[in-house]
């Protein structure tokens, strides 16, 4: 008889310590929280600094390529990182809710075949790797396309396709995403109280 509780249905926690060191990952820091049903793939190509938080249902596609996240970060549940062309995230980022980012994607222009059910020869995979740089928040549900670069402190707000790379402490929005308004810097000496203290 199969024996289970109903809160590991409705709130499955997050792994453990041990089962995170057991999990064969290219490096790991301390005080990491990944959620027992989020998806990961190619432990060996992923490094984690420390302080990190993923949520529930993200998925971590990194069979090729590469993943490497720096500290204090947080990727909110349903996020999905494709990471064939290689993605890295620095310190103090927040990707919300629902978030996409893709570091590789088909040629949609019908002059070659699409998916990873097909042979290479008949594709024309563009992949390109997304630096996300310190600071940056990414809105619920944005998407964020092969090859681009988010430069310190940029925000973009829900729902926004960012295409582009980024320029420092400015806010964009829509589809394709636009430079809205300046951000505030005010966040680094709050960032650097924060480090001075522990």
């Amino acid at each position: 008889m199969l024996k289970f509780s109903m809160n590991s249905l409705l709130n499955p926690g997050y792994l453990s310590e041990v089962e995170l060191a057991l999990l064969g990952f290219k490096k790991i820091g301390k005080n990491i929280k990944i959620a027992r049903d989020a998806i990961v793939v190619g432990f060996k190509n992923i490094e984690l600094g420390s302080n990190i938080q993923i949520d529930s249902n993200v998925t971590l596609a990194v069979s090729q390529g590469s993943l490497t996240l720096g500290n204090f970060i947080h990727i909110g549940g349903g996020s999905h990182l494709s990471c064939s062309g290689g993605v890295r995230i620095s310190d103090f980022v927040t990707i919300s809710q629902g978030v996409r980012i893709y570091s590789a994607s088909d040629d949609y222009s019908g002059e070659f075949m699409t998916n990873p059910t097909v042979p290479s020869n008949f594709t024309n995979v563009v992949r390109g790797e997304v630096i996300i740089e310190s600071h940056v928040i990414l809105g619920s549900g944005s998407v964020v396309l092969p090859g681009v670069s988010m430069m310190e402190g940029t925000a973009v707000g829900a729902l926004s396709l960012v295409k582009e790379n980024t320029e420092s402490f400015t806010i964009y929005a829509g589809v394709p995403a636009k430079k809205v308004s300046n951000r505030s810097r005010k966040l680094l000496s709050l960032a650097e109280n924060l480090t001075n203290s522990i």
